[in-house]
């Protein structure tokens, strides 16, 4: 088996189609089929399942993809590497919503200064598509609020991170002496929307002291939760960083909820197969640097 068997697998598995893969490829047909025979062959294995004509991909082509295109990754770099990769390639990095909104923009900026000629590609959005993301080599490295369950995923704690609860000042709550978790039950809750990072974590907080939630208002915004906030509809439990400022103006306010702290780490991730590039490398060492600096 050679690397062109392994590019013409990873297009017939992401067009799902012999036909396409073929067209993408410049190659006849046959000559994509024959690959994957013989690959199927090789192995013993059975890569696709072709039931009605149409392509049905295996658990076994699964995992043989997920191999694949980190094999394939690591032969491109090595290549490139020996054309100035770390000093004319390109970088593809990701990051959470709140994690996006504060702490990237400032390593990426540091980063831009050091390495005028690298080319970045940044992703901001939910840890479930993030984490899509670096298992189907689409991403280099990403920056995740909480830490990340895929075991083909490697992570690297990258400091704390704090979650507050927030209401309008008029709101019954924030005139009880003490407030526990279990005096939001009753309280309207606007939230992320399922997939964020940030819900999955406040769920499994809620959940640890036996409490189920059920939000009126569920948004992949922050903006539109903290207006909603101001406007009186409910309270919500954000990211501290991204409250700060609606805090200090005071057009919300926040009060210690007293059996749960909403502490949680950050974590620099990437797959377990990736092979990190020495501008990969600068990146994560340059984002321990900022945090420690913090």
């Amino acid at each position: 088996m050679t690397i062109r068997h392994l590019k013409i697998f990873i297009s017939v598995y992401e067009a799902s189609n012999i036909t396409r893969a073929a067209e993408v490829l410049h190659m006849t047909q046959p000559s994509v089929s024959r690959a994957i025979q013989e690959i199927e062959n090789y192995y013993g294995i059975v890569l696709f399942e072709r039931i009605n004509h149409r392509l049905s991909v295996t658990e076994t082509g699964k995992s043989f993809y997920a191999h694949a295109i980190h094999i394939l990754d690591s032969f491109d770099s090595l290549e490139m590497g020996l054309r100035n990769w770390d000093k004319y390639g390109k970088l593809r990095i990701g990051a959470t919503i709140t994690l996006g909104n504060t702490f990237l923009p400032r390593a990426v900026s540091e980063y831009q200064k050091k390495n005028p000629n690298m080319q970045l590609k940044i992703t901001v959005s939910n840890c479930k598509e993030l984490e899509k993301s670096l298992l189907n080599n689409q991403l280099d490295i990403a920056l995740i609020e909480g830490g990340v369950l895929n075991k083909q995923l490697k992570s690297e704690k990258l400091g704390e991170d704090r979650l507050v609860l927030i209401m309008h000042p008029e709101n019954a709550l924030f005139r009880k002496e003490k407030l526990y978790l279990s005096d939001l039950c009753d309280t309207p809750l606007l939230m992320r929307e399922s997939g964020s990072v940030s819900r999955h974590f406040i769920d499994l907080v809620f959940a640890s002291h036996a409490i189920n939630i059920d939000p009126i208002w569920e948004s992949s915004s922050t903006h539109a939760i903290i207006e909603g906030v101001k406007a009186g509809v409910g309270v919500s439990i954000l990211p501290e960083k991204l409250v700060a400022e609606s805090i200090k103006g005071g057009e919300v306010v926040t009060k210690i909820i007293e059996d749960e702290p909403f502490c949680r780490n950050n974590y620099i991730v990437y797959h377990e197969n990736k092979f990190l590039t020495r501008s990969a490398i600068n990146f994560i060492e340059l984002c321990h640097f900022i945090e420690k600096a913090e």
